[in-house]
């Protein structure tokens, strides 16, 4: 069944209605024509939406058709994981209310002196779009008031928790009237994803717009090797010379081998870590922050060590020895081709391995296709640097620091942008934030020179292979 696109079909206010007109919204986005009815009948929603999608005009007009103007309090919340789409969602959302009187919206981020924002909150506002850690100090500070709020959306709601928000996200919502309405938009829908919705939202309607979401898209190849001890290698380099992903998890059988592997791909210029059970916990958990926000390109595990582990958008798998058991196959291969992604899942085998071949293969829909090594040709070993790096601050949760206070001494001067942060998680007794390579050394400085909380911290970058 096709879903009406017209904008006049839905129970907008003719004013609204006429300025989407005026500013060339002609029909609606997939994502608008599935989620903007039950917005406006008041349900809670879960949408797995990308940015560009139109998924800002979904709620924006969500939002906007509950709000009473008459009254000077906040009565919607906005969550955005950094200040440059805060600023987009707030720029959007104006242009929307444009022909509603008398709206009030502020822009509540980082990077901006807390008492400019203070003084605003005391003239009122009926729209508060935000990113999480200036919202919950400005509520720890009790100058920030949802008592009547009615609707609350968290945007790009995985690209939060990514940067380590999940905290300051239950803190704001923990502060809002069990009665109202929760929209959460995210890209991907992870466990942590799912564990807000159930705490915080009442019977949510899902909708998914995209088809590829529905279902991931996982490529199976295998090649055969041969029997030489170095072959195995030089396959492997081939592998990831010819399809040079951004993100490879390769699987060993035992850690010596995930040490023999690591060590000849960073010989020939890879960024590569090793995950095993030798490893100290402190060591393991540096390992899994630095590969999982892609400051380090590949990661050689055992599965042992690599239980439990869960790294989204991973674009590759390569099984460098194929294991004993089917099961254990297909639990290694669906770690890529997540959330409709598409995934690639490559694996080695020499001519004995038939039998383990023929025993995973039973367990597929369809045989594994096979194929011929590609040529490691002289010059093809230049393998991608990862997008980003990481920093490592002698200072955790024993110190009160937060992933909110992190970014905004990062983004203090400008020099770095919220767009150019990655993941920022806080452990107990230090934290590790992502930032694209380019600007690593601006970011070092601003975090060596400045201060964090109004203190100063010794900052290193990260060893990532």
């Amino acid at each position: 069944m096709s879903l009406t696109t017209d904008f006049a079909s839905l129970t907008l206010s003719p004013a609204l209605l006429t300025n989407l007109s005026s500013l060339g919204y002609a029909q609606m986005t997939p994502i608008q024509a599935a989620a903007l009815p039950a917005i406006l009948s008041g349900q809670d929603l879960i949408a797995q939406a990308k940015t560009g999608s139109g998924k800002t005009a979904a709620f924006g007009l969500g939002l906007l058709h509950r709000l009473d103007a008459s009254q000077l309090q906040v009565q919607a919340l906005v969550i955005c994981p950094t200040r440059e789409l805060a600023d987009q969602v707030a720029r959007e959302i104006r242009a929307l209310a444009r022909t509603t009187p008398n709206v009030k919206l502020l822009a509540l981020c980082g990077g901006v002196p807390i008492r400019a924002h203070r003084e605003s909150l005391e003239h009122g506002a009926h729209i508060v779009v935000g990113t999480p850690g200036r919202l919950r100090a400005l509520l720890e500070k009790e100058r920030l008031s949802l008592d009547a709020l009615r609707v609350l959306v968290l945007d790009e709601a995985d690209r939060m928790l990514e940067m380590g928000f999940e905290d300051d996200i239950r803190f704001v919502m923990q502060k809002a009237p069990q009665e109202r309405q929760t929209l959460l938009f995210s890209a991907t829908y992870p466990e942590a994803i799912e564990q807000i919705s159930a705490g915080y939202q009442r019977e949510p309607v899902r909708v998914t717009v995209d088809s590829e979401m529905a279902a991931g898209q996982l490529e199976q190849l295998c090649f055969e090797v041969g029997v030489r001890a170095d072959d195995r290698i030089k396959a492997l380099q081939a592998l990831l010379a010819k399809y040079q992903p951004e993100s490879t998890l390769i699987f060993c059988n035992t850690k010596d081998e995930c040490n023999t592997v690591a060590k000849a791909l960073r010989q020939s210029g890879v960024h590569t870590l090793a995950l095993h059970g030798d490893l100290e916990q402190r060591e393991r958990d540096e390992v899994l922050v630095v590969f999982s926000n892609r400051s380090c390109s590949v990661l050689v595990a055992t599965d042992v060590a690599a239980r439990g582990l869960d790294i989204a958008d991973l674009d590759c798998v390569i099984n460098y020895e194929l294991s004993t058991d089917a099961s254990v196959h297909l639990h290694r291969v669906g770690r890529t081709g997540r959330a409709g992604k598409k995934g690639l899942a490559l694996s080695l085998f020499r001519p004995d391995d038939g039998y383990r071949l023929q025993r995973i293969e039973q367990s597929l829909p369809r045989p594994i296709e096979r194929k011929k090594l590609p040529a490691l040709a002289a010059g093809s070993g230049d393998f991608p640097e990862p997008a980003m790096a990481t920093l490592v601050i002698e200072g955790g949760r024993k110190d009160k620091l937060r992933a909110g206070d992190i970014l905004g001494a990062l983004t203090a001067t400008g020099q770095v942008t919220g767009e150019q942060v990655g993941k920022i998680q806080v452990q107990e007794l230090r934290s590790y934030v992502a930032v694209k390579r380019e600007v690593q050394k601006q970011a070092l400085d601003e975090l060596t020179n400045g201060r964090v909380k109004k203190r100063r911290f010794r900052v290193s970058k990260v060893a990532a292979g």
